[in-house]
């Protein structure tokens, strides 16, 4: 699986960021990044993004 952001659902809010395990995203232009070589795949980010602005496909 890959984690996935949909920007235009994304307001940069940060709370992904503050809850990946493995620092493996970051807010750019107020969207996040994820990293996807330091990405696990853990899938916290979906559960934490307010917004529903981040996915597994």
């Amino acid at each position: 699986m890959a984690v996935k952001v949909k920007n235009e659902e994304c307001v940069g809010c940060g709370a992904c960021e503050d809850v990946c395990p493995q620092s493996a995203i970051k807010i750019e232009n107020d969207i996040a990044v994820i990293n996807e070589k330091d990405c696990v795949d853990c899938g916290a980010c979906v559960d934490e993004c307010p917004n529903s602005a981040i996915s597994m496909d």
